[in-house]
């Protein structure tokens, strides 16, 4: 190990040379949390994970306070942040109601939280796979009309609690309707963590065989079954520049309780610190503010990196 808690720099052939870190710890993160937290933690949380060099740090949810009560601060929490020059700060808006409080809001970006199964649809969504469109097309029309950049995020896409195996044309099929609607980008979602590289590198040579560019494309693990930096590395391998992480690994899904903790955002630089690709993110003030948060929420981190740092 290099001097000052560092890696090494190795780099691998075939890599990006750049990676942007897509934060959710703040939204994803946070809102399985069974405690509520206070609105001013939440801003000091992204003010500090904005410090610490991350460019786009997503901040909360404008869903109904009774689906995610952790999250209903959010007109709070967005009037209460001082936005850094050049970072974004996303929000995830799950239908035309929540799109108009993001607006009224002065949100730039925000995400439409798709299904790649018809069993997660109809539990989180209350839709059939075949109709989920039909919810989010608005939204995502009226989010470009706004003139806000749109993701789409698509869940469960390498395996479901309920159905088990996901095809990856399903998969591929929800993608395309997203970006024929107007999004952006994607992330892929391993919602319960149980993909492995092989699925990664398949999915993505599908995606790609179906005229998905793999620059819209982000990627999105849990690391239920510790697979979540591996499988990250076969994104990479693939052309994938955009990968989320949650700082401190916090998080879960509050509609599928398989699903653990996300990637954690540290473990994520620490390997991309010893590719040498560049993140732009300070690897010890990130550790150190997931540290703070843990003292909040009154138990360590999960971070493997956080906890050999500190």
């Amino acid at each position: 190990m290099a001097d000052g808690g560092l890696p090494d720099v190795v780099p691998l052939p075939g890599l990006p040379e750049q990676v942007t870190i897509w934060e959710v710890g703040a939204r994803d993160g946070l809102q399985n949390e069974s405690a509520v937290i206070p609105a001013a933690i939440k801003v000091e949380f992204i003010h500090r994970l904005a410090d610490a060099g991350l460019p786009v740090v997503e901040a909360t949810s404008f869903v109904r306070p009774d689906w995610v009560p952790q999250l209903a601060d959010a007109v709070e929490v967005m009037a209460s942040l001082e936005r850094v020059p050049g970072v974004r700060y996303p929000v995830l808006v799950p239908n035309k109601r929540g799109l108009a409080r993001a607006v009224a809001a002065g949100v730039a970006d925000v995400a439409v939280f798709a299904s790649a199964t018809e069993t997660f649809a109809q539990r989180n969504l209350n839709r059939s796979l075949a109709t989920q469109m039909e919810m989010f097309d608005p939204v995502i029309a009226g989010a470009r009309a706004a003139g806000m950049a749109v993701r789409g995020y698509v869940s469960m896409c390498f395996g479901d609690p309920w159905e088990g195996r996901v095809p990856r044309q399903q998969v591929v099929e929800v993608c395309r309707q997203l970006l024929a609607a107007g999004c952006d980008a994607l992330s892929l979602g391993d919602t319960i963590g149980v993909a492995t590289p092989g699925q990664v590198t398949a999915l993505l040579a599908d995606l790609g065989a179906a005229g998905v560019p793999v620059g819209q494309l982000g990627v999105h693990f849990h690391d239920t079954y510790g697979q979540a930096l591996a499988n990250t590395l076969a994104a990479l391998q693939c052309g994938v520049s955009t990968v989320d992480a949650s700082a401190g690994g916090l998080g879960g899904c509050p509609y599928a309780k398989s699903a653990t903790g996300n990637l954690a955002t540290e473990d994520l630089v620490w390997m991309l610190d010893g590719l040498g690709i560049h993140t732009g993110v300070d690897l010890a003030a990130l550790a150190a503010t997931s540290v703070w948060l843990a003292g909040h929420l009154g138990r360590p981190s999960p971070s493997s990196v956080v906890r050999a740092l500190s």
